[in-house]
């Protein structure tokens, strides 16, 4: 007898990974500081790549060091200007979440598939989550602040899989970083590079048909 698409032993994977920014929602991050660099007549290369090195080098992103003393760095490296509550609401308010991947998501999880976020985020994860609520949407949540790992650590992925509760050949990663998912394919997981939602739905709808 010929097996359905929605037939869990016809499935390629059982669970689903998703990164936060730039594929759940918008890339407020790099938004945002598009936006400062504008109004603030400051180099956005040199504003954003300064703030990318102090949240993956300089530990933000792994909890190493809290918000405050990130904006502080960044003004004294950058001349950047406004308190933190001006600046941050500059990123934040442009993590603007896509309801139609969160469709994705619930219809994901109704048919069985097991679906998590794993993302290399700050405590921002968490209060995007206090006023929206996305994240019971998912099985699984790692957010780099609160396990001090990021994504450019390759046993992570296999960590992750591990506490998710399937093997890496059975698990899809949808990520926009190339870096990230070269790594989560080297450990046998199946990837999507998130480049826009035509191309999205189209391997999705491929890879996990509903």
């Amino acid at each position: 007898m010929e097996k359905k698409h929605n037939d869990p032993g016809a499935r390629q994977v059982d669970a689903v990974i998703f990164d936060f920014g730039g594929v759940l929602a918008e890339e407020g991050f790099f938004d945002g500081f598009r936006a400062l660099s504008e109004a603030q007549n400051i180099d956005f290369t040199l504003l954003s790549e300064t703030a990318v090195d102090l949240a993956r080098e300089g530990g933000y992103a792994e909890g190493r060091i809290d918000e405050q003393e990130f904006w502080v760095r960044l003004r004294t490296q950058t001349g950047l200007e406004g308190t933190d509550a001006e600046l941050r609401h500059e990123l934040l308010s442009r993590f603007i979440l896509r309801p139609w991947m969160f469709e994705y998501v619930d219809k994901l999880r109704a048919a069985g598939y097991k679906v998590a976020v794993l993302s290399d985020q700050t405590n921002w994860l968490e209060e995007l989550d206090a006023k929206h609520g996305m994240l019971q949407h998912f099985d699984l949540v790692w957010n780099s602040y609160r396990t001090g790992r990021t994504k450019k650590e390759p046993a992570l992925f296999d960590d992750f899989t591990l506490a998710l509760g399937v093997a890496p050949e059975r698990a899809l990663f949808v990520d926009d970083h190339g870096g990230h998912i070269r790594r989560a394919e080297a450990r046998g997981m199946k990837a999507i590079h998130y480049v826009g939602r035509e191309d999205f739905e189209r391997r999705i709808n491929e890879i996990c048909p509903l």
